[in-house]
């Protein structure tokens, strides 16, 4: 992974408008009793610069729409801020003004092309259906129908109440997304990234294919703290990719490795992308309750990511790296404190001095700070360099704010929509028909939703949507409430690697120069843990009660780690041996499913 040491140093213009964001978010961290209407508008207008006059290749038309939406989307948040008190007396409804119409239909419209700017037009497509089921859902006949809605009402619950665009996700956003996002941006802006090779190049590099098996380790240490599975793939992917082609490997193969364990990095605890703060608030756990109870799951993913890479290694003959190409336990201690400081800080501060996560990652940030002065290739304090990786942390951090912002507003809208129109629990009745109160039917229908909804849609918007009408049906189905959500959650992840999304397939092979079709096919197969290990927890609940039965979880995550490899092996392994990898197969699927524990 590259250090962003270097490259040209950003303009005045972009580095103030991202030290306002950066800095009104950290005044937001740790000023906590800033009212909600003040908090949530703010983090609204501190993202608009950033998706639409900081964004590249738009043309003159969207320059302008881009202009006019953030003047608009300044005024309107300022207005919300200023006229707090008054708005508070209206209980949530408009009062019945024309300014008041065209504030909360322009908000709205401002959110809506954000979100189209900022990730794909499928999830402001999804929350303009939901706002025409708001306004006319009425007219349906049945089941789907709803009592109608007053307009000035539903407005206000949008725009003016604690909902909609300001609503319970916004607070996640800010309280807990943000400042995981500020510290994953500080972190990739020092020497971390050296550390992360090093450490994984010293300790898998001489394995067979160890080229593969230091991107399967780099990809799950740099997921700790990143959390992004594009980010992951595009930085560890950069060197550990051309250096297996290098070495001989398949091009489809190197990209099929890294797109894979680049996917790992948004299940890998104690970051998990976003989704581990927005599951510990919707089913009121705490944080480092979920973050414990992943790791287990987390850990097998990789290794069944690891194993497959194995059996490809035998398939064409792979070698480990040359003991004069690893760097030396020296060189690997001496550049791994550089993400182990910050990973143990956090980890210290939120599970064993119990600070809150917002808290644990300011302190984790602030220990990272201090060590960017260290230039680890001259072996030198830099106060140069210092300020350069300032600079950049801080716009990619911005950057960052901005994009989930975008994301997550948007989204609640569809939740406020839900909310006010019942349509969750419509669609959860529905789930319950379709299965016919069949657990593991109910769990195929998610699963393809998911899916689906993954296909298109960023991996958090995807579970929040799914969950939202999928989960309670599965926990009426008896499927414990964290259960439901690390389902829901691990299947909108499968579209990473799955056609014809594949994110990170596609960056991947183009960094390999490969068509992308047989980076996918190998890819899901390396990946198999995707597919498998939400099945597994199903069958096996006891792998995510580590806190509660340690025994059991251990011994549930043995039998699935084994049924794991052999389904590798039956997908993977010696071409020749089809009867051997039929029973292969057999077996794995048998224990994964038979005898659960817990």
């Amino acid at each position: 992974m590259q250090s962003q040491d270097a490259g040209a140093r950003p303009g005045w213009i972009l580095l103030v408008c991202a030290a306002i964001t950066v800095g009104i978010h950290v005044w937001l961290i740790f000023t906590t009793l800033v009212p909600n209407l003040v908090s949530r508008p703010l983090h609204f207008a501190a993202a608009l610069p950033w998706v639409f006059l900081f964004a590249q290749g738009r043309n003159a038309v969207e320059r302008w729409i881009g202009i006019a939406a953030t003047a608009f989307g300044l005024f309107g948040a300022a207005l919300l801020i200023v006229d707090r008190r008054a708005i508070l007396d209206q209980y949530g409804s408009l009062d019945g003004s024309l300014w008041q119409f065209v504030l909360a239909f322009g908000l709205i419209a401002v959110a809506l092309e954000m979100a189209r700017r900022a990730v794909q037009p499928v999830l402001p497509g999804v929350a303009v259906l939901c706002l025409l089921y708001a306004f006319y859902g009425e007219h349906l006949p049945g089941l789907l129908g709803h009592p109608g809605l007053p307009l000035d009402y539903f407005l206000g619950s949008m725009v003016l109440a604690e909902g909609g665009l300001w609503g319970q996700l916004t607070g996640i956003s800010i309280d807990l997304i943000v400042p995981f996002m500020i510290l994953g941006a500080v972190v990739s802006a020092g020497e971390a990234g050296r550390g992360f090779m090093s450490l994984a190049t010293q300790l898998a590099g001489g394995y067979r294919a160890g080229a593969a098996k230091v991107s399967v380790l780099a990809s799950a240490l740099y997921g700790t703290i990143s959390g992004s599975a594009s980010a992951n793939v595009a930085s560890v992917g950069a060197i550990t990719i051309p250096g297996m082609i290098r070495m001989g490997y398949p091009r489809p193969l190197a990209a099929a490795v890294e797109a894979v364990a680049s996917s790992g990095g948004q299940i890998m605890p104690p970051v998990m992308g976003s989704a581990a703060f927005i599951m510990a608030e919707l089913i009121r756990q705490p944080y480092a309750d979920i973050a414990i109870a992943s790791a287990l799951p987390a850990i097998l993913f990789f290794l069944a990511a690891w194993v497959g890479v194995h059996y490809f290694a035998h398939r064409f003959n792979l070698k480990g790296l040359p003991t004069s190409e690893l760097p030396g336990w020296g060189v690997a201690a001496a550049s791994a404190p550089f993400f182990a400081v910050p990973l143990v800080v956090l980890i210290t501060m939120l599970m064993v001095l119990a600070y809150s996560p917002a808290y644990s990652a300011m302190v984790a940030t602030a220990v990272t700070v201090a060590m960017l002065v260290w230039d680890g290739e001259r072996k030198r304090f830099s106060a140069p360099l210092f300020l350069n990786r300032m600079l950049v942390a801080v716009v990619d951090a911005a950057r960052q704010i901005a994009l989930i912002a975008a994301i997550i507003i948007c989204a609640g809208l569809i939740v406020g929509v839900f909310h006010a129109t019942g349509l969750g629990v419509k669609i959860t009745g529905l789930i319950l028909d379709l299965s016919g109160g069949r657990l593991w039917l109910a769990l195929l229908l998610t699963a393809i939703a998911c899916t689906i909804l993954g296909m298109e849609l960023p991996t958090t918007a995807a579970y929040l949507i799914c969950v939202a009408v999928a989960g309670p049906a599965l926990v009426k189905l008896g499927l414990p409430e964290l259960h439901a959500h690390m389902f829901v959650f691990w299947y909108a992840l499968l579209c990473t690697i799955t056609p014809p999304v594949c994110g990170t397939v596609f960056v991947a092979a183009s960094i390999a120069g490969t068509p992308w079709l047989p980076v996918a096919g190998m890819a899901m197969r390396i990946g198999l843990g995707l597919f498998l290990i939400p099945l597994g927890f199903i069958a096996n609940p006891a792998l995510l009660q580590i806190l509660v039965t340690p025994g059991l979880a251990l011994l549930a995550a043995a039998k699935i780690g084994v049924a794991l490899a052999l389904i590798s092996y039956a997908l993977i392994g010696n071409t020749q041996a089809w009867l051997r990898r039929a029973a292969a197969f057999a077996a794995g699927i048998a224990l994964l499913f038979m005898f659960g524990v817990g």
